[in-house]
């Protein structure tokens, strides 16, 4: 007669027996609640998730969540900061190729507006708490200077205020126009997308020819967790 195995525990009793599995080093669970933030903020938008539900799509308990980050507004600035860097990793790379100042251009400008197109709602939902929130204005403008020191890396002359001007211009440009088309805009107001691209790859490649090839501003990027953003083909 075979011999009855013993009931297995159950609740409590279970979690006593049989240690809890690991899901990860902090880091590694910081990480994963800020791409499950990211990818949340993009379909739902800022005020249609909440905390419980971020925790949730990274796979932990809500209460994980509060263990590091405080509330919603912070974590979407780590997934901002996490955008901002794998973006300029991204230019830095293209910048850093051996290729014609107009191909690096192209591939600059396809390249941020992939970073546009894929994540548009969760920078809709950042510009609109710029505009009500000094907390996440004040954030902002510091990625903002960041963004601005990659530039300033990438050059070759003196930091002139005439030069620090010319790189805040082509920031705004380039991430105002991808933007707008990334929401649709130009189709929307009759204009051919095609032609406002090449209009904005003409200015970042007369920005480029200056630089020279084969220099990258990827050091200057302090490491930060990455979101899953466009690969440059």
């Amino acid at each position: 007669m075979p011999t009855a195995r013993a009931p297995r525990p159950r609740g409590p009793a279970r979690r006593l027996v049989e240690p809890r599995r690991r899901r990860g080093s902090p880091d590694e669970t910081r990480d994963r609640l800020v791409a499950a933030a990211a990818a949340e903020l993009e379909r739902k938008g800022y005020h249609g998730t909440d905390t419980n539900r971020i925790a949730r799509a990274a796979g932990y308990a809500p209460g994980t969540f509060y263990k590091h980050f405080p509330d919603k507004r912070a974590i979407l600035l780590a997934a901002y900061e996490s955008w901002v860097t794998t973006e300029w990793q991204a230019i830095a790379r293209v910048v850093g190729e051996r290729r014609p100042a107009a191909a690096r251009a192209a591939r600059i400008v396809d390249a941020v507006l992939g970073f546009h197109r894929r994540w548009h709602g969760m920078r809709a939902s950042l510009r609109g708490l710029v505009a009500v929130d000094p907390t996440v204005r004040a954030f902002y403008r510091a990625q903002r200077r960041r963004q601005l020191d990659s530039l300033r890396a990438l050059r070759h002359g003196a930091d002139t205020p005439e030069r620090r001007a010319a790189d805040a211009f082509l920031l705004y440009t380039l991430e105002r126009v991808c933007d707008a088309v990334a929401e649709g805009e130009p189709r929307a107001l009759g204009v051919r997308e095609r032609d406002v691209v090449a209009l904005l790859t003409r200015v970042v490649d007369a920005a480029l020819r200056p630089l020279g090839r084969g220099r990258s501003p990827a050091t200057t990027l302090a490491r930060r967790p990455r979101i899953p953003v466009t690969r440059i083909r």
